[in-house]
């Protein structure tokens, strides 16, 4: 079985388990059932389809399990659709929650994500005045887990972008670690196309007006709505810096490359004098008076010497040497 909890409610206090079955669904006035699911099989969501009349195209969808964030409203039913996110070795892993909400009952359905629902039960289940609300407060509890979730892949983000910023401002950047730049530009844009989404059925769901949703909860909205928002910032600011490093990287590739050309430049002019001079006394011709000098040798040694003393200066001087 795909069951992960199933309670029945009743002002916010549990009352009871609830089988998947369509006689240990039943649901007396003023109470409400909260059925938790991870990956069921099609059997299973056919019983609560029959038992709570869900529509067939939302189940389809919750069967299928690729869909983008988005809110669908059947008459009165609710069907909305969440994609969670995970960092797993330094790589972000998606996975879906399909959310039907109704005046008696909740039930979600993950697909592809291993962070379950068990710790926000608890902690719904221990402040009762909140859970008194009802369905339509579980339901953004269940968008601002999903939502919260997401603080921890930016912080990492953030960590490894920050560390190869400083990297690139300590040493010229490697193939690796371009590599892994573009990596890290991937994953940030594919978040990014997760986020818009969103943030989207948070703004929808607080002017969304339908049954299962009270005029007071709408304004719960637009807190996960503000949560996505603040993470959508925090990605923009990482592109720009993820920006920043290849600026840096190519601004600094670029000066390393003319301070390698300015030194070449410099020793072939220092190395230029010496082959100048002994090409001139290496033509062989026979009318040459300095060759007759008895100190010419020593003569041409020094201006060599001399010329390349005062031209390795000069280079020094102006930091090309």
């Amino acid at each position: 079985m795909s069951v992960v909890a199933a309670y029945v409610y009743k002002d916010g206090h549990r009352l009871r388990e609830a089988d998947l079955t369509e006689g240990g669904l039943t649901v007396q006035p003023g109470e409400f059932v909260w059925i938790g699911l991870y990956e069921p099989d099609e059997a299973e969501l056919r019983i609560l389809e029959r038992r709570f009349h869900l529509h067939p195209l939302a189940v389809e969808d919750a069967l299928a399990a690729h869909q983008l964030p988005k809110v669908e409203v059947y008459g009165s039913e609710l069907f909305v659709v969440a994609r969670t996110a995970e960092m797993e070795a330094d790589e972000i892993t998606y996975g879906e929650t399909h959310i039907f909400v109704g005046r008696e009952y909740v039930i979600t359905v993950r697909h592809g994500s291993a962070r379950a629902h068990t710790t926000l039960r608890a902690q719904l289940e221990a402040a009762p005045g909140l859970l008194r609300h009802g369905p339509d407060y579980i339901l953004h509890a269940v968008l601002d887990f999903i939502v919260d979730g997401y603080l921890p892949i930016v912080d990492k983000i953030e960590e490894s972008v920050l560390t190869m910023e400083q990297e690139t401002l300590d040493a010229f950047l490697s193939r690796a670690d371009i590599t892994q730049l573009f990596r890290l530009r991937r994953e940030i844009l594919r978040f990014s196309r997760i986020l818009g989404p969103m943030e989207e059925v948070a703004a929808r769901l607080e002017h969304l007006d339908v049954p299962c949703i009270d005029a007071e909860a709408r304004l719960y909205f637009r807190d996960v709505a503000d949560h996505a928002r603040r993470v959508t910032n925090r990605l923009d600011g990482l592109r720009d810096v993820l920006s920043s490093v290849f600026e840096v990287a190519n601004l600094l590739e670029a000066q390393r490359q003319g301070v390698i050309t300015r030194k070449l430049a410099a020793w072939a002019a220092i190395l230029g004098v010496p082959t100048a001079i002994a090409g001139i006394y290496g033509m062989n011709f026979e009318n040459m008076p300095e060759l007759k000098w008895p100190f010419g040798y020593h003569l041409i040694l020094g201006v060599i010497f001399g010329l390349c003393i005062l031209l390795y200066l000069r280079f020094k001087q102006s930091k090309w040497l």
